[in-house]
This record gives structure tokens, C-alpha cells and sequence, in this order.
């Protein structure tokens, strides 16, 4: 018995075939996407001769529309299969990404191709994203969950590391372009994996619950948000999620002028200071599940997402050479890997709380808002750093992280009772 356990510790925590599919699937996809990172902008400058008002606009407004569209695709993905939701959404970006460099050939790229395209692969993310957790929820028992977030939030961080690097020297030896194919392969290569669980399930993926009416309602659209702002536990933590991820991702540009501009910093400065630090979120997330298991749940979610709001305010001290340099990598080290701790954690208990004819619509509502709030906090910021200057800017975004653990969960909470099982894994 005790050579059993410590084959089963060599091999890991086995979560069966079905899972792996889908675990390369969402690995194939991620590189995908950082390989690409960066690539419109660069297209809509060096390409199209974009000026910056258009290339902010390709990025805020093209996100804010697809968040937008995805809003009603939430309740109607509830009652469909959600391998071939996912399957049809990564043949959606796929065919949306190659029109790109196909117009480009035929001499007919347009800002507007570029927009549209950032639209639907907007939408299709979230889409995508909602659907997923609803599959892996149906897909393994309730106390594998954590154990395959950790995995996927250890994937999601191995890619940031990895990805921009590889993006950088194919796009300086082959051009943007060739990013973009390679982050619409990655779509093919998704929905190739993800039709192979077919047969690794053996078909055994649970079918959705009948509709009640055959047709879409206004009311439909807004259950994701009602089941959010009703759950005593899912309420609070959702507004810290938003508020969060608002705040942080509002200082990044303000932080590129900043570092790029008035410090001094070369461009390989200012990567190195963002990718090197994501080995914590490596860190972090192989972490996550030893420490739930020692100290609980609760207890893990409130400390790391209290201790990730503590960081961001040291970038205001932010100066030039080494030590700037060394500063800005200490701090996004200690939030990347607080965050690498807190998002599986976060995210199995979003799943565990959320009925499971409820999941889809929860999640895109919580996509959707976060999606949001990032961007009127970007614009909101980027006014502030207009007055003020970026750096007081950045410490005030850093300010009012202090406060955002006062919207974690008080006190911990079960799960919600499931009216079956979940299915046994193949």
C-alpha cells in the first residue's frame, strides 16, 4: 500500500484522459495568444498607418463591443453542449484571425477588418471562458476542481513567461502577420484536441436542461448578474474581483509611459520587468492546492487576496537604473505570485457556489463586468494620469487596491447541493 502511495505522488494527481485533452487544448490556444501579443497594434501602425487614437480604440473599444456581444450568448450557451460550444468557438477565432493576413494578401486590410475581428474574438473569449468552466465543473468530481484550475492558472503563466519572447523574434524575422497565423493554428489545434475527447468520454459528456421556453427573454440576460448580487458569498467577492483587476490593469499604460518615457528604460528593460516576474505566478499556482489543504479554503482566499492589494502602491516609488528596475520586478513578483495562489482557489470556489444550470450565465456576467470595469478604470486613469502625472496616478490606483480586501468573503461557506453527482471520469 505504501508503494501504491508513493507511486501515485510520482505521478501526479490523475485527473483521466477527458481532462488532458482538455488540458492541452487550453495550453495550445494560450501559447496561441501570447505568441500573438501585441500583434494588432503593430499591424494597425507598421501595416496601416494607424495614428494612436486608433490604436487605443482597437484595443478598448473592440473589447468593450465583444464583451458586449457576448452578453446574450451567455443564456444561450446554458442549454447547449458545451464541448461543441467550445469547439465551434475555437473555429470561430480561427476563421476570424486568418481573414486577416488572407485580406492582407489581396491587398484589402482595413482598420475596420481589424476591429471587427478584435470584436469577435472578444466575444468568442468569453464565450469560450463561460462555457469551459461550466464542461469542468460537469466533466470532474467536485474535489478535483481545484487541482485542474491550479493546473490550467500553471499553463496560463508557463505561456506569459514563454510566449512573448517566441512572438517578439517570429514577428522581428517574419513579421506580425505571422503571429496572428499562429495564434489562429493554435484555434484549429483546440478544437482538434477538444474533438478527440469525444472518444476519450466516450460520449459521456451530461446533456442541459430542457428550456422552459423555446425562445431567448430580455430577462434571460441579466440571470448571471441576479444569481451574482443574490449569492451571499459570490457578491462580495465579485466586486473585489472587478474592482481588482480594474485598478491593476489600469496602471499599465500609465506604467509603460512612465518606465519607457521620463525613466528611461529600453524596451527589453520594461519586457524583462513584466515576464521574468511570472515565474511566481508558476510558483504560486503549484502552490495553491498544498496550502487549501493545510489551512483551508477560506482562509487561503482571504489571506492571498488580501496580500495581493499590498504590492501594487510600492510602484509609485518607482526610479531609474537598477534599482527602479530591480523594484518594479520585486513588486510585480509578489503580486503575480499572490495572484498565482489566489485565482484557482478563486475560481473553484466561484464554480462550487454556482448551480450548475447557472453556471454559464454566472460566469459570462462575471467576464463581462470585469471586462467593463477594466476598461472605464483604464479610461478613468488615464485622465488622472493626464493631470496628476503617472505617478501619483499609479499610487492612487495603489490606494484604493489597500481597500479592495474589505470586499473578500467574512466567513467561509459551502457548496451549493447539486442535484446529482458528478460523473465518473473515463
Amino acid at each position: 500500500m505504501r508503494s501504491g502511495h508513493r507511486l501515485e505522488r510520482l505521478r501526479g494527481h490523475r485527473l483521466g484522459r477527458p481532462f488532458g485533452w482538455l488540458w492541452a487544448a487550453y495550453g495550445t490556444s494560450a501559447l496561441g495568444t501570447w505568441l500573438a501579443f501585441g500583434a494588432f497594434p503593430l499591424i494597425a501602425v507598421h501595416v496601416l498607418r494607424c495614428g494612436p487614437a486608433q490604436v487605443a480604440a482597437l484595443s478598448s473599444v473592440g473589447a468593450a463591443v465583444g464583451a458586449a456581444v457576448a452578453v446574450p450568448l451567455g443564456p444561450w450557451v446554458e442549454f447547449r453542449r458545451k464541448r461543441q460550444v467550445l469547439i465551434a468557438m475555437d473555429l470561430v477565432r480561427f476563421a476570424a484571425l486568418l481573414t486577416i493576413p488572407a485580406a492582407f494578401a489581396l491587398g484589402a486590410l482595413t482598420f475596420v477588418q481589424l476591429m471587427l475581428v478584435s470584436v469577435v474574438v472578444a466575444a468568442a473569449d468569453i464565450t469560450f471562458r463561460a462555457a469551459s468552466g461550466a464542461y469542468l465543473k460537469a466533466l470532474l468530481p467536485a474535489e478535483d476542481l481545484l487541482v485542474a484550475n491550479a493546473r490550467f492558472e500553471s499553463t496560463s503563466w508557463t505561456t506569459t513567461i514563454i510566449g512573448p519572447p517566441l512572438g517578439g523574434v517570429a514577428i522581428g524575422l517574419l513579421g506580425p502577420l505571422a503571429t496572428v497565423v499562429a495564434d489562429a493554428v493554435s484555434y484549429l489545434l483546440s478544437a482538434l484536441g477538444l474533438r478527440a475527447m469525444g472518444g476519450a468520454m466516450g460520449g459521456h459528456e451530461p446533456g442541459p436542461e430542457c428550456r422552459r421556453t423555446a425562445r431567448l427573454r430580455a430577462g434571460d440576460l441579466l440571470d448571471g448578474w441576479r444569481y451574482l448580487l443574490t449569492d451571499v458569498a459570490l457578491r462580495p467577492l465579485f466586486f473585489n474581483t472587478a474592482l481588482f483587476n480594474g485598478l491593476v490593469m489600469a496602471t499599465q499604460p500609465l506604467l509603460a509611459v512612465l518606465m519607457l518615457g521620463r525613466l528611461g528604460f529600453s524596451p527589453w528593460q520594461y519586457g524583462l520587468a513584466f515576464a521574468a516576474p511570472s515565474i511566481g505566478g508558476l510558483i504560486g499556482s503549484r502552490l495553491a492546492r498544498p496550502l487549501v489543504t493545510r489551512f483551508g479554503q477560506h482562509q487561503v482566499l482571504v489571506v492571498t487576496g488580501a496580500l495581493r492589494a499590498l504590492w501594487p502602491v510600492g510602484l509609485a516609488f518607482l526610479g531609474p537604473g537598477t534599482g527602479g528596475l530591480v523594484l518594479v520586478m520585486g513588486v510585480e513578483f509578489g503580486l503575480i505570485f499572490c495572484c498565482g495562489v489566489f485565482n484557482p482557489v478563486c475560481t473553484t470556489f466561484r464554480l462550487e457556489r454556482t448551480a450548475t444550470d447557472r453556471v454559464t450565465r454566472t460566469l459570462t456576467a462575471w467576464a463581462v463586468s470585469t471586462k467593463a470595469a477594466t476598461a472605464l478604470l483604464t479610461a478613468l486613469w488615464g485622465v488622472l494620469g493626464s493631470l496628476f502625472g503617472p505617478r501619483t496616478a499609479i499610487g492612487l490606483a495603489g490606494v484604493f487596491l489597500l481597500a479592495t480586501p474589505l470586499l473578500l468573503p467574512r466567513r467561509a461557506v459551502g457548496r451549493v447541493p447539486e442535484p446529482a453527482a458528478a460523473p465518473n471520469r473515463a
